[in-house]
């Protein structure tokens, strides 16, 4: 008989359950590049899929890895007998996975890698599979005895509102070294493009397409034009020179009368006579 719990109840247990998976699962495959885990419940049974850039090692030599760790999660959690099942996933696109870059920046940190260069190498390595924007801070003691933070940063990246939480990915781990512990944050801006494996299929909104313009109609000529050019067309073929019918009474119109002129022009050069002075006697 199962127990009847609160609908708050569940989320707050189904949430405690996937925190804790997540944790046993990260510590316990660090070194197999865990990504993430999954959980389907069905009536029947609980799947859960482990995400990771090596399955092989996650299954083990004839899978005897696989069943200890459901073996584990089944006695830790309580699942009757039967009813959990784990399998492997391969990350589709590691280089866009912040978890499988932050473990790998993690390892290269533990292995005496100098800071810039290992931050500058994961850093190219994520740019150079088409990710939009990335960036790593790392913090702590790096040098010297006084903590302080480096950032490195490359393309474009999303801090506010909800495409920052679509469409970046995520991922902090902490390295522990001799001098005391490092924090590592990986941030990934995924790509757009469905073409490219692990991106978000979905685009930004404030993403602009411009398409190309669409071949137009060819633009019909007015029917009076048409008109003209046919008529002179027809002038042509005829053999007649000169200016077609409507081109003649425009010059027509637009030349001044030539009488007109030549009178206006005797005018101005014929000389002024002086005027007659009357002389009397007063």
């Amino acid at each position: 008989m199962t127990t009847q719990i609160s609908k708050k109840r569940k989320f707050v247990a189904d949430g405690v359950f996937f925190a804790e998976l997540n944790e046993l699962l990260a510590r316990e495959l660090a070194e197999e590049g865990y990504s993430g885990v999954e959980v389907r419940v069905t009536p029947t049974r609980t799947e859960i899929i482990i995400r990771a850039t090596r399955t092989k090692d996650v299954l083990g030599e004839k899978g005897q890895r696989i069943r200890e760790l459901t073996s584990v999660v089944q006695k830790r959690f309580k699942f009757p007998e039967g009813t959990v099942e784990l399998y492997a996933e391969r990350v589709a696109n590691r280089a866009l996975c912040a978890v499988a870059q932050a473990e790998s920046l993690k390892y290269k940190l533990l292995g005496g890698l100098a800071v810039r260069r290992a931050c500058y190498g994961v850093l190219r390595f994520i740019m150079e599979n088409k990710a939009k924007g990335c960036e790593i801070v790392v913090s702590g003691k790096l040098r010297a005895q006084r903590a302080k933070s480096m950032k490195f940063r490359d393309g474009y990246m999303l801090r506010a509102g909800q495409p920052s939480i679509e469409f970046v990915d995520s991922a902090v781990r902490h390295v522990l070294l001799r001098q005391g512990v490092l924090g590592v944050k990986v941030s990934i801006l995924l790509p757009s493009d469905p073409t490219i494996k692990g991106a978000i299929t979905k685009q930004l909104p404030d993403s602009v397409i411009v398409r190309p313009p669409k071949d137009a109609d060819p633009v019909s000529a007015p029917a009076g034009h048409a008109v003209g050019q046919q008529q002179g067309k027809g002038y042509a073929d005829q053999g007649v020179q000169g200016p077609l019918p409507g081109q003649q009474q425009q010059q027509q119109q637009q030349a001044p009368v030539p009488q007109q002129q030549e009178a206006f022009d005797d005018q101005q050069q014929q000389p002024q006579q002086p005027q007659s002075q009357f002389v009397g006697n007063y």
